[in-house]
């Protein structure tokens, strides 16, 4: 059987993408404090970009979680399929 090591991704990876996420959020709530409408209008499009960004993150971890759980029943059917390979060939060789 082989070994699936976690994917690790590299420090400047996780720095661009934290960066990114931060300038992002950064800049809409900056159009947003700045736009030239009322209130409400202001603190409904920041509830949007809220509600926004929190499904985001559940949808990329249940994406995530999914791929886990598929990864490891790929693992285990593959450690059976070993084992009954192995008792075959045992039984072959007496």
């Amino acid at each position: 059987m082989q070994n699936i090591s976690p994917q690790k991704d590299s420090a400047a990876w996780v720095i661009q993408t934290w960066a990114a996420f931060i300038l992002s959020i950064s800049m809409t709530s900056f159009g947003i404090v700045n736009l030239p409408v009322n209130n409400w209008v202001k603190g409904f499009m920041g509830m949007g970009l809220a509600f926004s960004v929190g499904s985001t993150f559940t949808l990329a971890k249940t994406t995530r979680d999914l791929h886990e759980a598929r990864r490891l029943s790929a693992r285990i059917d593959e450690a059976k399929v070993e084992k009954l390979l192995s008792q075959h060939d045992n039984l072959n060789f007496k």
